[in-house]
């Protein structure tokens, strides 16, 4: 079992623990090699498989990544996340940052950020994986996006763990 104990992001701002401008860091052990866990973030198959009801991904430098968690999306309408590639090296790293967020979500400051996602073997058939989303400031608005952030992305990697508790899916096979 673990246990949680929930601090606000501005009472650790304040106390000096965190700086505003530090990276979210998001980080877990996966029980699937390295090729396995990058098929489950960088293809359609792989992402609509555990994170997103719909996806569409360009993986190159530049390229547009479309998510939705509907899978009845048409990812052309006002709840779709579009994200733009920033750099890549297959397997090692995966570099992003979103240029347009859903129309309700809250957080407008979410253009400013962007995430590096690294992948990196962690013993026989396992990777360990880090994402580093930065890009945060010292005001209200981006301190709320920041533990909005926390909450968020930790869910995303319990749901990647889950998703290779039993090694690799068949659906990246």
């Amino acid at each position: 079992m673990r246990i949680a104990f929930l601090v606000p992001v501005a009472m650790l701002v304040a106390s000096g623990a965190v700086a505003a401008a530090d990276p979210v860091v998001t980080e877990a052990v996966l029980n699937a090699p390295v090729e396995a866990v990058w098929k489950g973030w960088t293809t359609k198959a792989g992402l609509e498989a555990w994170l997103v009801g719909k996806t569409e991904i360009d993986l190159k430098v530049g390229g547009i990544w479309l998510t939705n968690y509907n899978k009845d999306s048409n990812l052309k309408d006002d709840t779709t996340i579009e994200q733009t590639i920033l750099a890549f090296d297959p397997g090692r790293m995966l570099a992003f940052r979103t240029t347009r967020a859903p129309a309700n979500f809250p957080h407008r400051k979410i253009t400013q950020t962007w995430t590096v996602v690294y992948f990196e073997s962690s013993g026989a058939g396992k990777t360990r994986i880090t994402a580093r989303m930065f890009g945060f400031e010292d005001d209200e608005e981006s301190l709320k996006m920041r533990a909005f952030f926390e909450r968020g992305n930790r869910f995303e990697m319990d749901k990647a763990m889950k998703f290779f508790e039993n090694g690799t899916p068949g659906v990246l096979r």
